[in-house]
């Protein structure tokens, strides 16, 4: 199979390359440049989207992470056809996926990943057939994904235990939750809201609260489940601790 990796589809060569392909149809999935219209009008029968939301929630580079992030309780795939916006054609297909207390960014990535296929396919035959008009999306409910910068993954104390524990399951693997303890950068791979912990209220925000590993926020405390020192193995807090001891009462950056 040839592959084309154009680093950009505005030269006229490239535009002409494409067109001479003579195709039905495009797909794009996850594809990191905007095709011009040119591109737009070369396939017979259009371009096509598979988009990890539900639209027209969480346009733009990162629905899945900033889902889980918001607290969303479920998200999708939208089936839609490529416009000159951003993630804003009209749309074809549709189906929403719950998320639970428990999902991670890196799960859904995967349950998505397979249901967009098995939509993908069935809205080409669907295409191919004339059976499917594609529905303009609403305006109302729209929303912005940015993308996911470094320093989100920064643990902010000072923050509800319960936006803590969802930025730990939705920027794994990247770029990481961590926080900062003698100089060192620790990664936080697993945590749970700790809600009802009896010291949660009057401790300063980054204080370890007890033996397992338990720090005040905000609101609340969150316990950290799994960590893991930079160029060491990931281990669950209770290994972690015997090899870096984080006291009761220590403050944590």
């Amino acid at each position: 199979m040839p592959v084309w990796t154009p680093k950009s589809l505005r030269t006229a060569q490239e535009q002409q390359a494409f067109r001479q392909l003579d195709l039905d149809v495009a797909v794009v999935a996850a594809y990191g440049l905007i095709l011009p219209q040119p591109i737009l009008d070369a396939p017979r029968l259009g371009c096509f989207n598979v988009h990890a939301s539900v639209l027209p929630r969480w346009r733009g580079a990162a629905p899945i992470q900033r889902a889980v992030l918001a607290g969303d309780s479920e998200t999708g795939v939208t089936i839609m056809q490529v416009d000159a916006g951003l993630d804003t054609g009209p749309m074809l297909l549709q189906e929403a996926v719950p998320i639970t207390a428990t999902t991670t960014a890196s799960d859904l990535h995967d349950r998505l990943a397979a249901l967009g296929a098995r939509l993908m396919l069935r809205a080409l035959d669907d295409v191919a057939a004339g059976r499917v008009t594609p529905t303009p999306q609403p305006e109302a409910g729209a929303t912005y994904a940015t993308k996911l910068d470094r320093e989100e993954g920064r643990l902010d104390w000072a923050r509800p235990a319960i936006e803590l524990e969802r930025a730990v399951r939705a920027l794994n693997p990247w770029p990481g939750t961590w926080f900062v303890c003698n100089g060192e950068r620790i990664r936080v791979l697993a945590a749970e809201p700790a809600p009802d912990h009896q010291n949660a209220q009057s401790a300063p925000p980054g204080t370890v609260l007890d033996d397992t590993l338990t720090v005040a926020c905000g609101v609340g405390a969150l316990r950290c489940l799994k960590l893991q020192r930079a160029g060491r193995a990931a281990l669950a807090a209770p290994e972690f601790l015997r090899g870096f001891a984080l006291r009761p009462g220590s403050r944590l950056e």
